[in-house]
């Protein structure tokens, strides 16, 4: 990955809690591609989203337009996330139902 700056793309005016906590300490790991880990949390809050972790860097990213709705990924991490999602769609939204009931998610593949 290149040494990018951090690129941070906040579409709310209100401060969003990035969170941490975690269901029966199980977070569930839906793909990990190129050192970025995208994770689920149960029961989370809306709207609909995804959590990548890029070395020390976070963000959520929402399912719905690939906005970061908080935090932040080096540029060439969170073009790859982006493109990861745009390819995933359908897979992340079902498996946002699946964790906001609790439910485990499916796996989804990695970028080649």
């Amino acid at each position: 990955m290149g040494a990018t700056a951090p690129v941070s793309h906040v579409i709310t005016s209100r401060p969003v809690a990035i969170r941490i906590d975690d269901h029966n300490g199980a977070v569930p790991r839906i793909s990990q591609f190129y050192g970025i880990v995208i994770t689920m949390y149960f029961y989370d809050h809306q709207p609909p989203h995804f959590h990548a972790q890029y070395a020390e860097h976070h963000a959520v990213i929402a399912i719905d337009d690939h906005a970061v709705i908080a935090g932040e990924l080096p540029g060439t991490a969170l073009r790859l996330v982006l493109e990861w999602a745009a390819l995933h769609h359908h897979e992340l939204a079902t498996d946002w139902d699946r964790v906001l009931n609790g439910t485990s998610p499916e796996p989804i593949p990695p970028l080649p």
